[in-house]
């Protein structure tokens, strides 16, 4: 494990209205106020890495070199993260996000060579921590996906459907200014070993994590994605105590979490 000291400071003015965009792209049909606590996961839409075109990568994140280092890995997936909720996130409040890697670790998987970066960012609003997220995240060699899916095998206490769309995807992928091509891309999806548009993992971390916020005040919140849901697919939000799961078709376990 490798230790980087580069850190990147962006500051952000929570817009209510874009916030009222996101909770809409949710399913949620509120007026967002200033002032209002917004759930898990949604300072996803601001803090944006306003890179021009020509400084993005061909699949449509930015270039590596910058504060993440350039592994020789073309392909990136998020294998999952952490938050840790220390005080509520506020719409119409200035915000500050701190980001640096914590760590790389280099490994060799079944679909050929792997890298795992660690990336936190802590978040603060009027001096005071809100929240640190630390994300995983995967990059692997230009191969064809491989290994099977996990299937999920316990019955859950709380089982609903999770109903997304082409609109879903391109909503999602606007208010993050996400340009990944696997999200809206099918030719590109193919190329690359999926069989369809892939759907957001932070997307499906929300999901979830809203889904576990109704039960209780959050405090920390862990997920870790096992296999890729894509558009169309039948997929479901599960519960037993503490522990989620996000299922797909044939009870294909697409990710896990756990809530405190």
């Amino acid at each position: 494990m490798t230790e980087h000291a580069t850190e990147e400071r962006i500051g952000d003015r929570i817009d209510p209205a874009r916030a009222g965009a996101l909770l809409a792209t949710l399913g949620l049909d509120v007026d967002v106020e200033v002032g209002q606590e917004l759930p898990p996961f949604a300072h996803h839409a601001f803090f944006w890495s306003r890179k021009t075109e020509e400084n993005l990568a061909l699949d449509g994140h930015p270039k590596l070199g910058g504060l993440i280092p350039d592994l020789g890995l073309p392909l990136r997936m998020w294998a999952g993260g952490r938050l840790r909720l220390h005080a509520p996130f506020r719409a119409g409040v200035n915000a500050e996000r701190f980001s640096r890697v914590t760590g790389v670790a280099r490994k060799e998987g079944r679909s050929g060579k792997l890298a795992f970066v660690t990336l936190r960012h802590e978040l603060r609003q009027r001096g005071q921590a809100v929240l640190t997220e630390d994300q995983d995240i995967v990059y692997r060699e230009a191969t064809t996906l491989g290994g099977e899916a996990p299937v999920a095998g316990e019955t859950p206490d709380e089982r609903r459907a999770l109903k997304l769309s082409n609109i879903t995807l391109f909503r999602y992928s606007a208010l993050t200014f996400n340009a990944h091509r696997i999200h809206y891309d099918l030719e590109y999806c193919r190329n690359e070993g999926y069989p369809g548009l892939v759907v957001h993992g932070p997307l499906m971390a929300t999901a979830l994590a809203m889904m576990a916020a109704e039960r209780k005040s959050l405090k920390l919140f862990e997920f870790r994605a096992t296999s890729p849901l894509y558009l169309g697919d039948v997929a479901w939000l599960c519960r037993t105590g503490n522990r989620y799961w996000l299922e797909g078709p044939g009870r294909r376990l697409c990710m896990t979490a756990s809530a405190e």
